[in-house]
């Protein structure tokens, strides 16, 4: 038998320690002996592991709030980075000039803010800037003055006007008016608001581009000329249906015309390169705070029918970029930068700056542009602007050719109905060209169409 003081037990590790050897035999104590802890350090490989471990949780602990910095610093860049593949995988313009570098327009905004407070001596406006600057207008004073008091006359509820000479792109005109919110008048200029009808000159305008109308083309059509339903649109197999030549549909503005020129003769990758062309969906006014006008892919070809006949709410445009797409169609194709001011001079009659003319982009060809202007002059002459230009015998009121397109649709912001004309003339030699909207939320008191007149009337009347 063996004294049981010589017997000794044996542990086996269980487990990775840091501290402790498990491999080694315990001595057992005496009842007696108090327990002592013993703290047992590591050596050899598990040391090394152990400094290597510590070692990297210092650096995630080092590292951790640089981090957090940097990723606070990185949302602006990567909302930047955002916007930058948005621009370059937007729709690239073909078959006409891609757009150019933008030029910064300097002091537009100061420009348009102090428009106001101007003085008129008879067709010159002028303003100064608390600094001494003087501000020269490329605005005629008697036609931004004649336009002002019309809309204020009539009391119209939302009434904007923008006018621009083709050739340079110099603003002639700009003033808004209302008789609901004073405040709105101020930002009029710049805000989206739906496009409507005018959007059949894009329509128009991709089907000329690539060679598939020409402004004597007969398009069939079954339903109601100005039905808003693309279901009913489609021409019947047994006959019977509407047929109409795209020009006299440009003046009356037939939505299942364009509908159908969108959707079975052009096709939507060649609409939406001729949106691209157009400015929508990117920053076009180089230096002017108008918010960039929008008109997204249409999911299916109901959507692009809406779209191509101008019914599509979601379409929007400032009346800026509208006047600007006229003035482009009036002179061959080729949008001018808008600009406000024609020269800018100190207190002490030095030029700060002097207007240049500069071409942004070419939206269509001379041709395109051409077959346009054919198919715009029906408007005027037997389409839906005849009664604003004429009197009640059919004598034309002003002595001069016109081409141009109304618009006329629901819309929310501000509530109500708006009415659309832009135009430019003469055909021969374009002037001027205009953009006029109204919004009536109630009864009707003024059309867009009469404001287009009676600015033309005001600029001819020399």
């Amino acid at each position: 038998m063996q004294d049981l003081k010589h017997l000794s037990q044996k542990k086996t590790a269980s487990g990775f320690r840091f501290f402790g050897d498990g491999s080694r035999n315990k001595r057992l104590k005496p009842a007696s002996e108090p327990a002592r802890p013993r703290l047992y350090l590591p050596t050899g490989k598990r040391l090394q592991r152990l400094k290597l471990t510590l070692i990297f949780i210092v650096i995630v602990l080092a590292l951790a709030p640089l981090c957090v910095l940097a990723l606070r610093q990185a949302k602006p860049a990567l909302a930047q980075v955002r916007v930058w593949i948005a621009l370059l995988t937007a729709t690239a313009p073909n078959q006409a000039e891609a757009a150019k570098a933008p030029v910064s327009i300097s002091r537009f905004e100061t420009a348009r803010d102090l428009l106001a407070s101007a003085e008129v001596d008879g067709d010159s406006m002028s303003a100064r800037t608390p600094e001494g600057l003087k501000y020269t207008y490329t605005i005629q004073g008697d036609l931004q003055q004649g336009v002002y008091d019309y809309l204020e006359k009539n009391r119209v509820p939302y009434g904007v006007f923008v006018a621009i000479e083709p050739s340079s792109g110099r603003i002639l005109g700009m003033t808004a008016y209302s008789s609901i919110d004073p405040t709105w008048a101020k930002r009029s200029v710049y805000e989206l608001y739906p496009m409507a009808s005018l959007f059949k000159i894009i329509t128009a305008s991709a089907a000329l581009e690539n060679h598939k109308i020409t402004p004597e083309s007969v398009i069939e059509f079954r339903g109601n000329s100005y039905s808003e339903n693309p279901r009913y649109w489609d021409a019947s197999p047994r006959g019977g249906n509407n047929r109409m030549s795209v020009t006299y549909a440009m003046g009356k503005s037939i939505n299942p015309v364009y509908g159908r020129v969108a959707s079975d003769i052009v096709g939507k990758s060649s609409v939406m390169e001729s949106i691209s062309r157009f400015g929508f969906n990117q920053v076009l006014l180089p230096g002017i705070p108008a918010k960039p006008s929008q008109a997204m892919e249409p999911a299916n070809n109901h959507g692009l029918r809406l779209m191509g006949a101008g019914l599509d709410h979601e379409v929007k445009i400032s009346p800026l970029h509208a006047a600007a797409i006229m003035s482009a169609i009036a002179n061959g194709g080729k949008m001018m930068a808008p600009g406000l001011t024609s020269s800018v001079v100190d207190g002490q009659g030095i030029e700060k700056e002097v207007f240049t003319p500069l071409e942004l982009r070419r939206l269509v060809t001379p041709e395109t542009s051409e077959s346009l202007t054919r198919m715009l002059s029906s408007t005027v002459l037997t389409g839906t602007s005849r009664k604003a230009f004429h009197d009640r015998r059919g004598r034309p009121r002003l002595d001069v050719s016109i081409a141009a397109k109304t618009g006329s649709i629901n819309g929310t912001d501000p509530k109500g109905h708006y009415s659309w004309f832009a135009a430019f003339a003469p055909i021969q030699n374009p002037r001027i060209a205009l953009v006029a909207l109204v919004i009536n939320p109630d009864k009707w008191r003024v059309k867009a169409s009469q404001v287009g007149e009676h600015a033309l009337e005001e600029f001819f009347k020399k």
